[in-house]
C-alpha cells in the first residue's frame, strides 16, 4: 500500500469541512461536529502509537486492559443519545455489550480466525473495535426511539418493535448494498494490500454476520435488562 503524507491526507478534511460550513449556515451548532472531528484525528493518532506498542509488546494483559477500557467507553458513549438516563443505564449497557460482543469476539478470533495466541494483538483488537462500536451504536439508536416513543404514549411493546426495527436499518442496508453500492472497509484495505478479491470476501461475510449479530443481539439484551429493571421498579 502507498503511503500517504500529511499534504495529501489533508485533502480528505475538504469535504468535511463543507458539511461543517453547512450546519453553520442553517444554524445547527457545527462545533459538535468540529469537536468530534478533531477528536477522531486525536484519538486515532493516539491509537495509532498506542497500538505500536501493543503489538510490539504482545502481552495477553495488555490486550485484555485495552479491551476492558473499550467496553466501558463504548458502554457510556451508547448513552449518549439518553443524556438524562444516562447513569442509570450504564450498568445494563455495559452488561449487554460485555455478555454478547465478548461472546461473539470470542467466537470469531478463536474458531473462525483461531489467532495464535490466543490474544494476538493484531487479530483480536481490531476485531473487538468493530463489535464493540456496532453494539454500542444498536444500543444507542435502540434507547434513544425507544424512550421517544415512549414519551409519545406509545405502549411498552410498541415501542420497543419500533425501536428494533429501527436500531436494524443501517446494517440491513448495509447486508444489501454491500458488492453492489458499497466495497467495505475490511474488504477495500484487504485488496489495496494485494489480498486476493476472494479471500477479502471471505473475510468480509464473516464481518457483516458479525455485525448484524451483534447489533441485533445487544439491543435485544438491552431491552430486556432495561424492562427488568423497569417491573421491578
Amino acid at each position: 500500500m502507498h503511503t500517504i503524507d500529511l499534504a495529501r491526507l489533508s485533502l480528505a478534511l475538504v469535504p468535511a469541512l463543507m458539511v461543517v460550513l453547512v450546519q453553520w449556515r442553517w444554524s445547527l451548532a457545527p462545533g459538535t461536529s468540529l469537536l468530534a472531528l478533531a477528536r477522531m484525528v486525536l484519538q486515532l493518532c493516539l491509537i495509532g502509537y498506542v497500538l505500536n506498542y501493543i503489538f510490539a509488546g504482545d502481552q495477553h494483559w495488555i490486550v485484555l486492559l485495552v479491551l476492558s477500557v473499550m467496553l466501558l467507553a463504548s458502554s457510556w458513549i451508547a448513552l449518549r443519545s439518553v443524556p438524562t438516563r444516562r447513569k442509570d443505564l450504564f450498568s445494563l449497557a455495559l452488561f449487554s455489550t460485555v455478555v454478547v460482543n465478548v461472546a461473539i469476539l470470542a467466537l470469531i478470533t478463536q474458531l473462525v480466525l483461531q489467532a495464535d495466541p490466543w490474544y494476538k494483538p493484531s487479530v483480536v483488537i481490531p476485531i473487538a473495535g468493530m463489535v464493540f462500536a456496532t453494539g454500542m451504536n444498536s444500543i444507542s439508536l435502540f434507547a434513544e426511539r425507544y424512550f421517544s416513543e415512549i414519551a409519545n404514549g406509545q405502549q411498552q411493546l410498541s415501542a420497543r418493535g419500533v425501536a428494533y426495527q429501527a436500531t436494524l436499518i443501517p446494517i440491513i442496508n448495509s447486508l444489501f448494498a454491500v458488492g453492489l453500492v458499497s466495497l467495505p472497509g475490511m474488504m477495500t484495505g484487504q485488496i489495496l494490500s494485494g489480498v486476493s478479491p476472494m479471500i477479502a470476501v471471505r473475510y468480509q461475510i464473516m464481518v457483516m454476520l458479525m455485525l448484524f449479530a451483534s447489533s441485533g443481539l445487544t439491543a435485544a439484551l438491552f431491552y430486556q435488562l432495561l424492562s427488568y429493571k423497569q417491573f421491578k421498579q
